[in-house]
């Protein structure tokens, strides 16, 4: 195996670099892929390897994997980090294959560590050779490959999904730790109470990486003979943060669990969305500008105080930040959550939108135009304009706003929730008055 980045061995390696599994048996987790009778297993078992890209959140085994699939096939590793490798390391990377491969026979893994790292020409540099079988392909990514690998990559891959550890999987792990003495920490003798291996475990929100360097770090605080307590452990975890990536998949999909419980109006789980983002680390700003979007997306003017209520919790985050601001940001959350929902202003903007985009730029009628000078006046602008205010009941019935090029559009179709409920009532009420002035325009769409 060989890693193009490596250079001299460290003095000591780190624990969950040394506890890396040598054997399938001693992988722990992703049984959708490994257990009996599973795609990726049964792969294996065949001794079908193909090009593969392994997406899944960090320490959940993407890079022990691909390393065990090259032992299993008894393959040449080559190994680089999209974060600092360019085209001319892939180059070097198929110079390795082809002498391996005239050499030995041995096929060749090239590995590519956060290959959405890559951009395009970086991605299609590898692929004639992946195409003429010089190379075999695994990468791996902590991003959704449909946003970050070009379509040609992808193609040429499965993609496998590999998920966040469950505590069983991690308690294995730590109980290896612990009790091996050639690669863990056996020779040390350490204990553990149940209350501190419980929190440790949920502390490491499915990442082998975290619980292993968190365990390394509470062994070197103790004496050989020594038993891991509760106290240590919580000393470990000062302002320990879970899974949350600021600018990556986790943050998206957590920012749209909020989202979609705020529109399907269960104010229970959009508080513990919105907690979630906090703990993790995200501004309360951004959630209170996307906020904002929700009570005009999703409420509308079903209730129009949503919108108000959320610039007001902007502001005062703004004004006293935390932790007064993220309880008004909760206040408005819950709010939004509990208002009844419409999102016809948003559906009707983009209808509008589409119609402007689709068509030429039409000129107002002359009737709408203002007619400040004698000249404008002379051309006919602003000429049988009715003044709506002057009208019955303050509405120029049968009254005609669109360009003359148009026919009249309905964007706006009011719910029957909330305050919307009176607002297309009383558009039906115009409609009638619109049917009844005789204008062809506006009876044919009322």
């Amino acid at each position: 195996m060989n890693d193009l980045f490596a250079s001299a061995a460290a003095p000591h390696e780190p624990l969950a670099a040394r506890m890396r599994p040598t054997s399938l048996d001693g992988y722990a987790g992703q049984q959708h892929l490994l257990g009996p009778g599973r795609p990726l297993r049964v792969a294996l078992e065949q001794g079908a390897l193909h090009s593969m890209i392994f997406w899944g959140p960090p320490g959940v085994g993407k890079t022990t994997l691909a390393r065990l699939l090259a032992t299993l096939a008894d393959a040449h590793f080559v190994t680089i980090s999209a974060v600092l490798a360019g085209v001319k390391e892939i180059r070097q990377a198929v110079d390795q294959a082809r002498q391996h491969a005239a050499q030995s026979g041995r096929q060749t893994i090239l590995f590519v560590d956060e290959v959405h790292r890559f951009n395009k020409a970086q991605q299609d540099a590898f692929l004639p050779y992946v195409e003429d079988g010089t190379l075999l392909f695994i990468g791996a990514t902590t991003e959704n490959p449909s946003f970050e690998l070009n379509n040609a990559l992808l193609s040429r891959a499965r993609v496998y999904v590999l998920k966040a550890l469950d505590d069983q999987a991690l308690r294995l792990l730590l109980e290896r730790a612990l009790t091996d003495t050639e690669r863990g920490l056996g020779q040390h003798r350490l204990g553990i109470t149940d209350e501190a291996r419980d929190i440790l475990i949920h502390a490491a929100d499915g990442d082998a990486r975290r619980l292993l360097n968190l365990l390394e770090i509470a062994a070197d605080l103790m004496a050989d003979g020594g038993s891991i307590d509760v106290e240590l452990v919580g000393d470990l975890l000062n302002d320990n943060r879970r899974r949350f990536d600021k600018g990556g998949e986790a943050f998206y999909d957590q920012m749209s669990a909020l989202h979609k419980s705020v529109r399907g109006s269960n104010p229970d789980a959009s508080l513990y969305w919105y907690a979630r983002m906090l703990d993790g680390g995200c501004d309360p700003l951004y959630i209170a500008r996307r906020a904002v979007r929700m009570a005009s997306e999703d409420i509308g003017n079903a209730d129009p105080r949503a919108l108000t209520l959320c610039l007001n919790a902007w502001d005062v985050q703004e004004r006293l930040g935390s932790p007064e601001g993220e309880l008004a940001i909760a206040q408005a959350i819950v709010y939004l959550a509990c208002a009844p929902k419409s999102n016809a202003v948003y559906k009707g903007y983009k209808m509008a939108m589409q119609d402007v985009a689709s068509q030429p730029s039409l000129e107002p009628p002359l009737h709408l135009r203002n007619a400040p000078t004698k000249l404008m006046k002379e051309l006919g602008y602003g000429q049988a304009y009715r003044y709506a205010h002057d009208e019955p009941e303050g509405y120029a019935a049968g009254e005609d706003y669109f360009p003359e090029e148009l026919e009249p559009r309905r964007y706006y179709e009011p719910v029957n929730r909330g305050l919307e409920l009176k607002i297309g009532q009383k558009l039906e009420y115009l409609r009638s008055l619109d049917a009844a002035s005789g204008n062809k325009r506006r009876q044919d769409k009322a």
